[in-house]
């Protein structure tokens, strides 16, 4: 795509996109021109994906508490192919799956951290979307060496921390929190 079309897509969608979208295709339009200018630019693998990323990372982070979010809500934000999006996510060495799991992962360990009034383990788990408890304690394990209520315990604080056994609370078993790798 020449930097003119590029230039001429965002004037006609910018009414339509978020302020994240603004900011990803501004800087992919500043990578295509400076590409261009340089002569630079590669069709396999583009300057502007991991603008495009970062773009999909700032939207994925506004909405991590959504059970809608998924690479196809996020290409659909950011008007891109759903492949272009992983594409994209790809020269960051992340995907998109697991750049929202680990942001999750991030967001529920503060809960875990609280000092007082903090959710148990379940709760945790269905706020943040994970399949099922279990599925989310394996997932905090993998990510930060312990379970989450081992943290809880760890981190001082008090509460009702449980360990998240057999207490399954289904989100959206056709979402297994939020993507599909």
């Amino acid at each position: 795509m020449s930097s003119w079309a590029h230039a001429n897509i965002v004037c006609e969608t910018v009414h339509d996109l978020t302020p994240a979208g603004v900011r990803g295709a501004r800087d992919a339009l500043l990578e295509l021109v400076r590409g261009t200018l340089m002569r630079e630019f590669d069709d396999v693998e583009p300057r502007l994906a991991p603008a495009l990323a970062r773009a999909a990372m700032e939207i994925a982070d506004s909405h991590l508490a959504d059970a809608e979010l998924s690479p196809s809500s996020l290409a659909r934000e950011l008007n891109v192919s759903v492949r272009t999006l992983h594409r994209a996510f790809a020269t960051v060495g992340e995907s998109a799956a697991a750049y929202v799991r680990r942001r999750r992962l991030d967001q529920a360990r503060l809960e875990l951290a609280a000092p007082s009034g903090r959710p148990g383990v379940s709760e945790v788990a269905a706020r943040w979307h994970f399949v099922d408890s279990s599925h989310f304690t394996r997932a905090f394990k993998k990510q930060y060496g312990e379970t989450p209520a081992q943290f809880a315990r760890s981190s001082g604080t008090s509460g009702n921390a449980t360990h998240a056994g057999s207490d399954a609370v289904m989100v959206n078993p056709d979402h297994h929190d939020g993507f599909r790798e």
